[in-house]
């Protein structure tokens, strides 16, 4: 039987939720009316003041996930979290689950396993899913399959998902313990941008003196000036030369914008002046409302937690999506366990690297019983080499790998 904490007819779907930030994944799932955070869990000490300045009745946990027993945390419908994406990030030293970091996502695995709930939501780089050319997020996804969930995964744009007119490509990875919820779970589809980076960005208004660039105050100004010249735009400063974003929506925000001139998003202003973009206008820029809150700490650790969070709107989408599958299938709870055994056939089903599906189809204690069991297929079973190889190519694929279980 799956666990299910709640019922649709009694109260909203309970979530537990780790490496919450500021609340932005939380926040997506609330703003539907059908979940309430029940425990979160932030190591930081600067992203828990603003999460418990904008949610001061939730739960917060400030201790390292190394530290967390299971055991201690209240039963849940729905886990959520995004793993700190340095260890797999392209901007990052690739060092993937080599880097001390690249544990964290196990930890999390063991609270999924000790609490298991009907389903899960993990959020993280886009780079997750060639990290290593495709072998760190082959372990992730066969890791999630192996104890019990069936997983679908997509990279999602937040200005074609979430009408939020930033460019920010995320991989979002939903799974259920009840294939009838999997079965019933589809991302949203794409949507019109409709929002410019003028309902983000306060073109007009003056604002405090720190945020703009003068001669003089910025040693690289004159090669400003010369560059920005629109309002229809967004610019950067990389370093030695001026970046526009011919795209007309902002340039993915980044943990580091904002701290030695590196990376910060700058605009030009009605009064023609240049500026870079503020601590709110970043939030507003990943689909915070106007009401959430800033806590009083350096702009330095709210640039960083803008650009560590996510685009509020999108993960609003995704869970409708998922509170639609879980609620259509809220009377038949119902699943099939598989026996365990010492190999497990896993089924993928990948439409390019960015999208697809996976799941353990059987296990066995024989490697040879599973091949016998796909041999009259047309589905082709997969070596570790050739699976790479595939990802690789980016091509579209279902096949089936066998690993130990």
């Amino acid at each position: 039987m799956t666990n299910s904490v709640s019922s649709v007819n009694k109260q909203k779907y309970v979530i537990d939720a780790f490496f919450a930030g500021v609340g932005g994944i939380e926040l997506g799932f609330e703003q539907t009316g059908k979940f309430r955070v029940a425990y979160a869990n932030e190591f930081d000490l600067n992203a828990r003041k603003t999460y418990s300045l904008n949610n001061p009745e939730t739960p917060l946990d400030g201790r390292d996930i190394h530290d967390v027993n299971p055991n201690e945390l209240p039963e849940c419908d729905v886990i959520v979290g995004g793993f700190p994406c340095q260890a797999f990030s392209i901007a990052g030293y690739r060092k993937g689950f080599d880097d001390d970091r690249g544990d964290l996502f196990f930890e999390m695995l063991k609270m999924i396993n000790a609490k298991q709930p009907r389903a899960i939501l993990i959020e993280n780089v886009k780079n997750l899913v060639t990290h290593d050319h495709g072998n760190t997020f082959k372990v992730i996804r066969e890791a999630l399959a192996k104890n019990g969930y069936y997983i679908k995964w997509k990279v999602l744009n937040g200005k074609e998902y979430g009408n939020i007119p930033q460019n920010r490509e995320r991989i979002y990875v939903v799974g259920f313990k009840n294939k009838y919820d999997f079965d019933s779970f589809e991302f949203p589809d794409p949507i019109e941008l409709t929002n410019t980076i003028h309902d983000v960005i306060d073109f007009h208004g003056k604002m405090d003196e720190r945020y703009y660039y003068r001669e003089g105050k910025q040693p690289f100004y004159d090669k400003l000036v010369p560059e920005i010249t629109s309002q229809d735009t967004i610019y950067q400063w990389r370093r030695q030369y001026v970046r526009e974003n011919k795209t007309g929506v902002i340039p993915t925000l980044t943990a580091n914008m904002g701290t030695g001139g590196h990376n910060v998003p700058l605009i030009l202003t009605d009064s023609g002046e240049i500026r870079k973009l503020t601590p709110k206008e970043t939030f507003k820029a990943q689909g915070y409302p106007k009401k959430f809150k800033l806590s009083a700490i350096s702009n330095g650790q709210l640039y960083k937690q803008a650009g560590n969070s996510v685009v509020v709107p999108v993960i609003k989408r995704i869970a409708e999506q998922i509170y639609n599958a879980m609620v259509n299938n809220d009377t038949n709870l119902s699943t099939a366990n598989l026996k365990r055994g010492k190999y497990a056939l896993i089924y993928s089903d990948i439409n390019s690297r960015f999208e697809g599906k996976t799941y353990v189809q059987k296990y066995s204690d024989s490697f040879e019983n599973l091949e016998k069991e796909i041999s009259n297929t047309n589905i082709k079973l997969l070596s570790d080499e050739e699976y790479l190889k595939l990802i690789q190519r980016r091509k579209k694929a279902n096949f089936y790998m066998i690993e130990e279980a």
